[in-house]
């Protein structure tokens, strides 16, 4: 019989991989859009490398979900580290070059390890019960906490120390991913029973869409993380555009990343004393201030104030989708839920880092105005997500599932 303490062991391995392996994308978020746009035909697309992560991990989740529920955990979550030293010796060579295209094409790379790592959340909830599952997934990603104080330190060290600016930071990446696929042999997870014939197949992804809490955790998921993901990636180019230096934008970066996953130590407790709902929320409302400081102005403080609130907003949305999402699944339709949700996800994220270089860059005639423009395109789908969460809120309890 499968106890919490199996499910203790997964998650400290699993918190190891969101520190080591995990330190990569506040990285690549860090310097890629800057090299892109020391690289890019036009400034408007000095964001595409980082949107080419998302669809890379868009179009790999699916994939990765099906690995994962025929062949196990563990080989999905290898695939992915393989994947992410692929995605950095790709763009490493990009930068050595001086190619966009081939640089772009080492960041959709990268995103199948993006992919594979936002898995780490529903495997903390493979081996854990009822009452642990929220814990085991705001410990999981708690883990960022280390990698967002890794990845940044090593941006500042490796990002100059080469002829080529971030060559050595991409380099630095290959090594992580070689070294930290070796801690998933410390994992525990047994591979999903087979269907046999004639059993239980599970609700269809139509069905499973149509199902009122599965869409709305998907809706909130969706938007937290886009929205996350929307501002995230032109703060480097607004810090650096209203005058401050490449280190600075690092440290806004891991003040962001310190505030996406330092909440996970309780967000879990929380959840499982309110409610999953309560706590999508109060993200959303948080999310909603971090725009409200970012249009504020362009000082320092701002970039901090908006991006821990980013940070804050991002983790109690995002974890509360997740627990809320995982609560409605059935064993045999995990990988057909959790594929169809991250793709979806990761579709949204997608859209919003493509959008995000464009207002960015191309919407006002100012850094200022583009940096406004970006806040300001929050609104509508903070709207989305509240309004989803309401109507989920006055159907009764025997309608939602």
């Amino acid at each position: 019989m499968i106890t919490d303490a199996t499910a203790k062991r997964n998650v400290m391995v699993l918190v190891a991989a969101q520190a080591v392996l995990g330190a990569q994308m506040p990285m690549i978020f860090t310097i890629a859009g800057l090299a892109g746009a020391s690289l890019a035909p036009s400034v408007c697309w000095a964001t595409l490398p980082i949107s080419m992560t998302v669809i890379g991990s868009m179009l790999t989740a699916t994939p990765i979900s099906a690995v994962m529920q025929r062949f196990g955990r563990r080989t999905g979550f290898a695939i992915g580290a393989f994947g992410g030293a692929l995605g950095a010796a790709v763009g490493a060579l990009g930068l050595a070059t001086g190619n966009f295209a081939l640089f772009c094409l080492g960041g959709f790379f990268s995103g199948i390890y993006m992919s594979a790592q936002g898995f780490y959340r529903f495997a903390a909830a493979d081996t854990a019960s009822e009452a642990f599952r929220p814990k085991a997934i705001s410990w999981v990603m708690a883990g960022g906490l280390l990698s967002a104080v890794f990845g940044p330190q090593i941006v500042k060290l490796t990002a100059e120390g080469m002829a080529v600016p971030f060559l050595g930071t991409y380099l630095a990446v290959i090594g992580l991913n070689l070294v930290g696929v070796f801690l998933f042999l410390g994992i525990d997870i047994p591979k999903p029973v087979a269907a046999s014939p004639g059993s239980a197949a599970g609700r269809t992804r139509r069905e499973l869409l149509r199902t009122p809490t599965i869409a709305v955790a998907m809706v909130c998921a969706t938007v937290s993380y886009a929205l996350m993901n929307l501002v995230m990636t032109s703060s480097p180019l607004a810090v650096v555009g209203c005058g401050f230096q490449t280190r600075n934008a690092a440290d806004v970066v891991t003040a962001h990343v310190l505030a996406m996953y330092a909440p996970s130590f309780v967000t879990g407790h929380i959840i499982a004393r309110y409610g999953a709902e309560r706590v999508i929320a109060l993200g959303l409302t948080i999310l909603a201030g971090a725009g409200a400081v970012a249009i504020a102005g362009v000082e320092l403080g701002n970039f901090f104030g908006a991006l821990i609130l980013l940070g804050i907003g991002w983790n109690f949305g995002f974890i509360g989708a997740t627990t809320m999402l995982t609560a409605a699944q059935r064993p045999e339709e995990r990988g057909r839920l959790q594929g169809l949700n991250d793709l979806i996800v990761f579709g949204g994220v997608t859209m919003a880092s493509f959008s995000s270089g464009g207002l960015m860059n191309c919407s006002g005639g100012s850094v200022q105005a583009g940096w406004q423009m970006v806040n300001l395109a929050m609104l509508p789908f903070l709207v989305l997500a509240g309004a989803a969460l309401i109507w989920l809120w006055l159907r009764p309890s025997a309608m939602r599932d």
